[in-house]
């Protein structure tokens, strides 16, 4: 399972610990992922996520899992996601 939110594709990054003596030495910081289940409302059915913290405070911001979907880039999707929100259009249209 890679370490990477399924929402916005924040993932691990790297740098330095930095002493006082100023020896390097590397290190990885990881993003602070949750297992959530987020509810669909157009599709009228939950859908479970693997996404950031933060993302989940932008989902709740921007009026829910639907809001943040249409107006999310495709780049940054997964394909998970990019699948809900294809399904997502394809609700609204009909």
């Amino acid at each position: 399972m890679a370490r990477r939110c399924e929402l916005t594709g924040k993932g691990v990054m790297t740098g330095n610990n930095v002493s006082h003596a100023l020896n390097r030495t590397r290190r990885r910081f990881l993003p602070n992922l949750c297992d959530v289940t987020l509810l669909s409302e157009a599709l009228d059915r939950s859908v479970k996520l693997r996404i950031s913290a933060a993302a989940l405070r932008t989902v709740e911001h921007r009026g829910g899992l639907d809001a943040f979907l249409l107006k999310a880039k495709d780049e940054e999707l997964s394909v998970r996601a990019l699948g809900i929100k294809k399904e997502l259009r394809a609700t609204i249209a009909n």
